[in-house]
């Protein structure tokens, strides 16, 4: 009988987490019990410089289809992997948003025999980080409309008199939307203020889901506590009337928002279903943000030495993209290797294939042998080789293997990804088989992991906003030029005469399609790119440019996943997560 996820979870043994922290290296005074089987990290034991041994993985992907082809669990695969083969290793992920857990998508702690235990606290709260960002978040909102409130009641000796300067806020420049942690388009935009002269002041405004909040990316991207209370004092949240930037620290709110969120500053530490250190923290998604897990949980491993395998959100154009010209360029650290997952079902969905409907049966064309459909959609897998190779360092294919796949089939996917210039294409069967279904994956990174290597960004950061939008979208993505809107091209001038012209930029797009139009399957080229706004996350240390019709708030689906899910109350144990 097939087990589902979490009767796979429910049934594993799991080690003491003073176990799991003394295997990560980690010092009694360097970490603290959050309940039975879950820690919270001191920041400071990432204070020392990456161990010379340790060697750092980044897992992305090739587009997928809208159920996901899997990017957690090959992490998680590879790290029980590694331990199968004698190495000492680690994974880094990202701590999943409720949005997806109750949406369509499920949980994210991986699936099958490579999960992250306790698969329940991963998926619903853990310690609450996402819910300090919340509150943070929505402090700041509050604090923009009070500035508002009483700026419109009091006389300038008012303010004088109690030492705050008045802001003179340009209500229609306002950027900082409300967030919460779920899907809900009917709150996308909404009108504030409403009812008596008191509640005030009336605005249009909007909430975001938490996981967009540039508190999030700066959260994933912080240093330590120091470098946390700087980035959020200098987030822009609007404009005064006269032009100005207004920022959290002339609003008076930077520092309480910063006091929410230092728990939250301390990574997570979890294990696998095989027994090993797993640091989840932080949950920014990668087509709307920079969809990485935090600088301080990659210090924290790096620094003990052996493998750390860590995991980017969405495929290489997306995730992996910002991994090197963001998170690398704040941490400087460079990954070893690249994995790059690629699954059969994806590949003939690019080739031509039937849609893909999530709550749908998946068409014939999918569960049995087609050669031809599959070959079609090889361009998206070299297209993702050329995308990562520009990065300068070895990629291996990880072909991520289902039931319902042939041997015939992976061979063709493993000669085009060596003939495309991969240093290796292995299948992986962690999923079914945990580690030891992922031991041919290992062997192939480790041996990866020594090879030459050159490691750079895309773009320099003294290049203009426009000439870094440019190459991303030509280079990567595959554009034969840009399409930049008027607004667009008034901020791209206010931003750089303001000084942010050396901050790398942040695209959001579609994650189904390497363009930004997700109709557009396999490798996409001359297209032209257009980028409709962008807004500054200064904080954050990025300009966030959008890109096609890409929403900052998700909507449910017609069956959402938490129809399925509830509680025994008898033994407690949770039904349904995925």
């Amino acid at each position: 009988m097939h087990k589902s996820d979490i009767e796979i979870a429910q049934a594993a043994k799991m080690r003491p987490i003073a176990e799991i922290a003394a295997t990560a290296g980690l010092p009694e005074d360097k970490w603290l019990p959050w309940g039975r089987n879950v820690a919270k990290v001191d920041p400071a034991a990432g204070n020392a410089p990456r161990h010379p041994d340790a060697r750092y993985i980044d897992v992305t992907a090739i587009t997928p289809t809208p159920l996901g082809e899997g990017k957690t669990t090959p992490t998680v695969g590879l790290t029980q992997g590694l331990g199968k083969i004698g190495k000492n290793a680690m994974c880094a992920i990202r701590q999943p948003s409720m949005g997806p857990t109750f949406g369509i998508k499920g949980g994210a702690a991986g699936g099958g025999y490579s999960q992250i235990l306790p698969m329940e606290e991963f998926n619903l709260h853990l310690t609450g980080d996402i819910h300090a960002i919340t509150a943070a978040h929505n402090l700041v909102a509050a604090a923009i409309d009070n500035q508002m409130y009483h700026e419109s009641r009091w006389s300038d000796a008012f303010f004088e008199k109690r030492g705050i300067s008045k802001l003179d806020i340009d209500p229609y420049s306002i950027s900082w939307n409300r967030v919460v942690d779920l899907n809900d388009r009917a709150v996308r935009n909404v009108i504030t203020g409403l009812g008596e002269l008191t509640d005030g002041p009336p605005r249009q405004g909007g909430f975001d889901i938490t996981v967009a909040s540039e508190l999030m990316a700066v959260l994933a991207l912080a240093t330590d506590l120091a470098d946390l209370r700087e980035r959020i004092g200098r987030i822009v949240v609007a404009r005064d009337k006269s032009g100005n930037a207004v920022t959290t620290e002339a609003l008076g709110v930077a520092g309480a928002a910063t006091v929410l969120l230092r728990d939250a500053l301390w990574p997570n530490l979890l294990q696998t279903i095989e027994g090993q250190p797993a640091f989840v923290h932080a949950g920014p998604f990668a087509n709307i943000a920079h969809g990485n897990s935090s600088v301080i949980a990659d210090k924290i491993a790096l620094a003990q030495g052996g493998f750390l395998v860590t995991e980017s959100g969405f495929g290489a154009d997306i995730g992996m993209e910002k991994f090197f010209d963001i998170k690398c360029r704040v941490s400087g650290m460079f990954p070893d290797v690249v994995v790059l997952v690629a699954t059969v079902r994806a590949l003939k969905m690019h080739g031509g294939g039937p849609k893909v409907t999530p709550g749908r049966p998946l068409p014939d064309e999918y569960q049995s042998e087609n050669l031809e459909l599959l070959r079609a959609g090889l361009d998206n897998l070299r297209a993702h080789l050329r995308i990562a190779g520009e990065f300068g360092v070895p990629v291996v294919v990880a072909i991520n293997a289902f039931g319902t796949d042939t041997e015939a089939e992976w061979d063709v996917i493993a000669a085009a990804a060596k003939e495309a210039g991969a240093y290796d294409a292995v299948v992986t069967k962690h999923h079914a088989e945990g580690g030891a279904g992922a031991e041919a994956l290992a062997h192939a990174v480790a041996a990866a992991a020594e090879a030459p290597k050159e490691p750079r960004f895309l773009y320099e950061a003294s290049a203009s906003l426009e000439e870094k939008l440019r190459t991303v979208a030509t280079r990567l993505y595959g554009a034969a030029d840009l399409d930049i809107s008027p607004l667009a091209k008034k901020q791209i001038a206010q931003f750089e005469e303001a000084g942010y012209g050396d901050l790398p930029v942040c695209i959001a797009k579609t994650h189904l399609s390497i363009s930004h139009d997700p109709s557009l399957k396999n490798a996409p080229s001359g297209f032209i790119f257009p980028i409709r706004e962008l807004r500054p996350s200064i904080g954050a240390g990025f300009i966030y440019a959008l890109a096609g019709d890409i929403r900052t708030m998700p909507g449910l689906p017609s069956v959402p996943a938490f129809r399925g899910v509830d509680i025994d109350p008898e033994t407690e144990q949770v039904r349904g997560l995925f």
